[in-house]
């Protein structure tokens, strides 16, 4: 088999995620779902997405009928496309928006339809659609997918899991360039290229390599970004791979430790202990920010946690949205970008970012990476 292949999400994946996506619709009365946004899509289509950069309006991209089953999906061509969704239910490009009417009209039981959710909308598309779906009314459609993919399958995990292994190597490989005299670009360069080895050339972050500022809690240093001895180094690794956004961060020391460097990470240690904890399904999500405040460090400037999936999933927690921090509450089975960061002047910062699984049990750190402990510069 090529390895320029495009295959379809595993069986058992696409199965699990639209089993979610009918309970949610069924909880939210939506006879259709008609979808553009990419994560959506593929989480109920289970092809493979053209990845593009920004965003785009909203079209008919994928539209999901409940009490038939069936898939509806713009595409040009067959490649990658699973197997319960046929040639025929394909349907391509255009540029007269009339066209894509004439296809969602088409469909069984767009007729009869009552209630159409969609996960966005152009003024355009709010006049046209009725066209398509006569008897429906139109209702927002993204609270129905969020709910169903806030909580991940075990496949999902899996798929994360693999991910991860793609963003780690990365890390590891930045990790082996770091030595007094390299540059912020070289150890950017030499993450990116592994990433890319293992199969991924879609970065999922924009910063890779940035040597932490000593005269400011957020910024990077303002040198000539080459790396010098007590200098305290964040490597980020993040990628899109088969559709699942992976994240892992580490900060770690060139040269021998000082005192004060060794009390940063030891601060570190302890607020990242306290975020672990709060990690139990039932918690509030402000119980991240809280493990900030009860460690006595400043919240970051960055979400302290956000879940992690296809794109990036609820919840955010950040101290920029305290209502919703207090109301979203922590439930098994989701995935989250948990963020550590702690500062002191003439020091530098450590940050870290770790995949947690949220289990019955508490906290399962998915992701792995090398412990400042272990790595000497």
């Amino acid at each position: 088999m090529s390895a320029t292949e495009v295959e379809a999400d595993d069986r058992a994946l696409r199965i699990g995620r639209r089993e979610r996506a009918l309970a949610q619709m069924e909880a939210y009365d939506l006879d259709v779902l008609v979808l553009g946004r990419q994560a959506n899509v593929r989480y109920i289509s289970g092809a493979p997405q053209l990845w593009v950069v920004g965003t785009r309006p909203f079209g008919p991209i994928c539209t999901y009928v409940r009490a038939t089953g069936e898939i509806h999906l713009n595409s040009t061509w067959d490649e990658g496309m699973p197997e319960e969704i046929p040639h025929e239910n394909l349907y391509g490009l255009a540029w007269n928006p009339m066209t894509l009417i004439g296809v969602l009209r088409s469909i069984k039981g767009s007729d009869t339809a009552r209630r159409v959710g969609t996960d966005a909308l152009t003024p355009t598309f709010a006049k046209l659609l009725p066209m398509a779906f006569p008897q429906a009314e139109l209702v927002d459609g993204e609270q129905a997918m969020r709910a169903a993919r806030r909580i991940k399958t075990p496949e999902e995990v899996e798929a994360l899991r693999r991910a991860l292994r793609v963003a780690e190597a990365g890390l590891a490989r930045a990790v082996a360039e770091l030595a007094p005299g390299t540059t912020e670009k070289s150890l950017a360069g030499a993450l990116l290229e592994a990433e890319a080895a293992g199969g991924v050339s879609t970065p999922a972050t924009q910063d890779a390599a940035w040597i932490t500022s000593k005269e400011h809690p957020w910024r990077r240093s303002a040198g000539d970004g080459r790396v010098r001895e007590g200098d305290l180094v964040a490597l980020a690794a993040g990628v899109l791979a088969d559709g699942y956004v992976a994240e892992v961060a580490r900060t770690l020391p060139v040269g021998e430790l000082s005192d004060a460097a060794r009390a940063l990470y030891r601060r570190r240690d302890d607020l990242w202990d306290r975020m672990i904890d709060a990690c139990r399904p039932g918690r509030p999500a402000a119980a991240l920010l809280a493990a900030y405040e009860d460690s006595g460090e400043p919240l970051p400037a960055m979400p302290v946690a956000h879940g992690l999936g296809l794109g990036f999933d609820p919840p955010v927690v950040t101290p920029r949205l305290p209502e919703t921090a207090a109301a979203e509450t922590l439930e098994e089975g989701m995935v989250l970008a948990l963020t550590g960061y702690v500062w002191e002047p003439g020091v530098g910062a450590v940050f870290t970012r770790d995949a947690v699984h949220v289990t019955s049990d508490g906290a399962e750190v998915l992701s792995t990476g090398p412990s400042w402990r272990d790595v000497r510069v």
